[in-house]
């Protein structure tokens, strides 16, 4: 049976004031999976208590639960674990083109900042609902979080320079054709920084590294060239709890993996950037 470790040893790294985590998920009992998503994690249920022990021993002190993919467009169990969380958490639940204003504005109230589009396998919501997932993000000022192979962000970059919203390219951008600091796809990812309207998420590196951990060093040449470009648009996420791995040997290390992750910012004021202003600014946070 998989089991998270929540407690021991701190990061190296320590985290700055206000920390930010803006990746993750939290589920609570009583809300089963839902058709069409990938069921519910492995192990025992990764409850807001859960992540409360995980955020004191990592150094977190605020967070953004995203929706999860086991959920679909069913945000009930969202919503609930922010009431469980309180004033520390906010949310990036799922909607579509047939979300209701009435729903938005219940939404808002629950504590929800953004909105969720996810193309790829178990998403809720893909691509084709992009602009109005964007218009009604926009009527509440909320951000959109977009995830997609980002291996095609060429095909798809001139909607993406069109959003009215503040959005977020999720999971490292999810290279998975593999690409290099000099490619295409990264010369697009500053274009669309440039824009005004785009962070790119440090979340999830071992979902599309072809190299592996623990330096996971394909992705990391990729962080450290948009983190030099433009620190000012970096946010960072855990990714607990790591969905992905179903097995044991598969869970990664907390410690090891946010002391890597973290070592991609050029300096402290790199690293306060992305974990303190950057995340206020993407989700409209109170400064503290």
């Amino acid at each position: 049976m998989l089991v998270r470790t929540l407690s021991g040893t701190p990061p190296k790294t320590k985290l700055p004031k206000g920390a930010i985590d803006t990746q993750m998920h939290a589920y609570l009992p009583g809300f089963p999976s839902l058709p069409g998503g990938p069921g519910l994690p492995a192990g025992d249920l990764p409850t807001p208590a859960q992540y409360l022990q995980f955020m004191h021993w990592i150094g977190i002190e605020r967070v953004i639960v995203t929706q999860g993919n086991a959920q679909q467009r069913d945000n009930s169990n969202l919503n609930a674990c922010l009431a469980e969380f309180g004033s520390i958490a906010r949310g990036v639940c799922v909607i579509d083109s047939t979300t209701s204003d009435a729903e938005l504005d219940r939404l808002s109230t629950a504590g929800n900042v953004g909105a969720r589009i996810m193309d790829l396998p178990g998403g809720a919501v893909n691509l084709s609902e992009l602009e109005a997932v964007d218009a009604k993000a926009a009527s509440q000022d909320w951000m959109v979080a977009v995830q997609f192979d980002g291996s095609n962000i060429l095909d798809h970059e001139a909607r993406l320079a069109k959003l009215k919203s503040r959005w977020v390219f999720d999971h490292h951008g999810k290279f998975f054709s593999g690409v290099t600091p000099d490619s295409p796809q990264i010369a697009a990812v500053k274009r669309l920084i440039d824009r005004g309207k785009c962070w790119f998420k440090f979340a999830g590196v071992y979902e599309s590294s072809k190299a592996g951990g623990p330096d996971y060093a394909d992705v990391a040449a990729i962080a450290r060239e948009i983190a030099r470009y433009a620190p000012e648009r970096i946010v960072w996420g855990t990714n607990w709890p790591h969905n992905l791995a179903r097995e044991q040997a598969d869970y990664p290390d907390d410690v090891a993996l946010t002391d890597t992750v973290l070592g991609w910012f050029p300096n402290d004021a790199a690293r306060q950037l992305a974990l303190v202003k950057n995340p206020e600014e993407l989700y409209g946070l109170s400064a503290q």
